[in-house]
């Protein structure tokens, strides 16, 4: 008997120990104090800043477009292509000097500006070597869809793209079939690029101030890896109920075996 109640002791401490509590899957949770008032936040975003391999998309507009038509994609060549083959094919490449070659204008070097930056650089050029004032110049700017890649515990990794220009943290976990409850939310990585190179950032999407972090809005060509927490490891399933089991299949086979040995 002595040997069968270790066996328990020690298989409701696995228990306790193995089962995911709630509060590791509730995203946003207020760590101080819960409040029944709306909570404010200040998002914090940087503006994006293009760096190499990025593709472009520039439509240049002015009071006759006939004039114009040499800058704008013709969107003809691949009529059976998606938006990302389409993007690819008319859009601007951003080359490893971080120059993009533009249609009379020649290499215009934007590394490091912001699409803002570049609208106002380019319409700058083209009024003082193509157009006049009085054309009415004027030069849009976009991404061509932000990509990004999702690697480790989530519903559906790989890389994806969404047409829209502010995605979070959130957006784009549920788009990757959002975190399987063996993911660890308190501690999701975002590997990002930068001009002198790739930095690592650690986000807690259990903490709503999480929203307050600079990190919260992805950007273009951002890797987000989420680690499984300790239970996947140990194998004892994911839900109380799947422990549970695992646990008593366990203790079934070593209460057999200690029965053997005391008739031994």
């Amino acid at each position: 008997m002595k040997h069968l109640y270790i066996v328990f002791l020690v298989a409701m401490v696995c228990l306790m120990q193995s089962c995911i509590p709630n509060k590791k899957l509730v995203y946003l949770q207020n760590q101080e104090a819960a409040l029944d008032s709306t909570l404010i936040l200040t998002e914090a975003q940087k503006p994006y800043r293009v760096q190499i391999n990025d593709i472009l998309n520039i439509v240049v507009k002015v009071m006759d477009q006939n004039n114009v038509q040499i800058f704008n994609p013709a969107g003809q060549r691949e009529l059976n292509a998606n938006g990302e083959e389409r993007a690819f094919f008319d859009g601007f490449t951003v080359d490893l000097h971080g120059n993009i070659r533009i249609p009379v204008l020649g290499e215009v070097n934007v590394l490091g500006y912001t699409t803002e930056e570049i609208e106002q650089l380019l319409e700058k050029k083209l009024l003082e070597e193509e157009f006049k004032e009085t054309a009415n110049i004027f030069v849009s700017v976009k991404l061509t869809g932000l990509r990004y890649t999702v690697n480790g515990e989530v519903g559906r990794t790989g890389t994806r793209t969404l047409y829209q220009p502010r995605v979070n943290i959130f957006e784009a976990l549920a788009n990757a079939g959002d975190i399987t409850i063996t993911g660890n939310r308190e501690d999701v990585i975002v590997i990002r690029q930068y001009p002198n190179g790739q930095q690592i950032h650690h986000l807690n999407l259990l903490d709503v101030d999480v929203m307050k972090s600079p990190y919260f809005y992805i950007q273009m060509n951002d890797i987000i890896y989420v680690k499984p927490l300790k239970q996947k490891s140990w194998g004892t399933g994911t839900t109380g109920l799947q422990t549970f089991t695992a646990i008593v299949a366990v203790m079934s086979f070593v209460t057999t075996t200690i029965l053997l040995i005391d008739r031994l």
